[in-house]
């Protein structure tokens, strides 16, 4: 048997260290950040929505499309999967399905936030949060849902921008005591900041780095001096495949050609070699019969 992608996760994120972990939002994106050499891939539900349904993040995905998504990352790649759950698309009674659903599917660790349904970007204006008392109930379905206890429960709050820094990290307490291996204080305003979620609380720490976002960009090692067990990068990939397209479209479109940004497109080769064509072709020769050959 293979290892235990829970407790590679769970031991991984014990040292603190940084560890940084990209977004992913389909199955490609997923085995572009593993063959980049990265030790984990964080399921950014902003980036499904985007992606899948070209919307913003607003709470339009569901449960059911977020599972397809992780089961075909789980299928494509051999890294661990955090997979941004939402709001856990509902009460707790949801939120126990939806551990169920997404550890079935192939997750290794799960991320619920605490912000009122339907929820919106961390760095979008106009959030609210649900009552901490009702996050812990949530937190207290997850833990009670999963098959395996190796299968990390990581708390999001989104009190920061709601009501205000002392109040998201006493949430972050309570769900820490309801049972959340992980938290993740979103969207801190300055270092001072980042620097107390990662020494005051006593679980391991999430940290979101957002290009134009409101938590101020520090570097991998200044954020593991910090003590952040992770350091994410959501949609970085995301935002550079936006760009990419658009780039080499408009080129398109004015010039007729793509020889003005040959240099910036992925090579035939490339392209195939991404998705694992020679695996599907020595699999392909594997089950041949010998019709297949021009035998009888």
């Amino acid at each position: 048997m293979g290892q235990n992608l829970n407790i590679v996760l769970k031991e991984r994120v014990a040292r603190r260290d940084g560890l940084l972990v990209p977004g992913a939002a389909n199955a490609l994106a997923a085995k572009i950040i593993e063959d980049a050499g990265f030790e984990a891939v964080y399921v950014t539900g902003a980036g499904v929505t985007n992606m899948h349904l070209g919307a913003p993040d607003i709470g339009l995905i569901t449960l059911s499309e977020l599972a397809d998504h992780v089961g075909a990352m789980r299928d494509a790649i051999g890294l661990p999967l955090m997979v941004d759950a939402d709001t856990g698309f509902g009460n707790a009674l949801n939120t126990r399905r939806t551990i169920q659903v997404l550890e079935r599917a192939g997750a290794n660790a799960i991320q619920l936030e605490d912000q009122v349904f339907p929820k919106r970007c961390g760095h979008f204006a106009g959030k609210a949060v649900i009552p901490a008392g009702e996050m812990v109930q949530k937190l207290k379905a997850a833990v009670d849902a999963r098959v395996d206890d190796d299968l990390m429960i990581v708390a999001r709050t989104d009190a920061r921008a709601c009501n205000g820094f002392e109040d998201a990290m006493e949430r972050a307490r309570r769900y820490i005591e309801a049972g959340a291996d992980m938290t993740f204080v979103e969207a801190p305003l300055n270092e001072e900041e980042l620097a107390a979620i990662a020494r005051d609380l006593p679980v391991p720490q999430l940290v979101n780095m957002v290009a134009g976002g409101l938590t101020p960009l520090v570097g991998r090692a200044a954020l593991a001096e910090m003590g952040f067990a992770f350091v994410l990068y959501a949609n970085a990939a995301l935002q550079a495949a936006i760009h990419g397209m658009g780039k080499v479209l408009r080129s398109l479109k004015e010039n007729g050609s793509l020889e003005e940004v040959m240099d910036q497109i992925a090579s035939f080769e490339e392209r195939q070699r991404a998705v694992a064509k020679p695996l599907f072709d020595a699999l392909e020769q594997k089950y041949a019969t010998d019709s297949d050959h021009g035998k009888d």
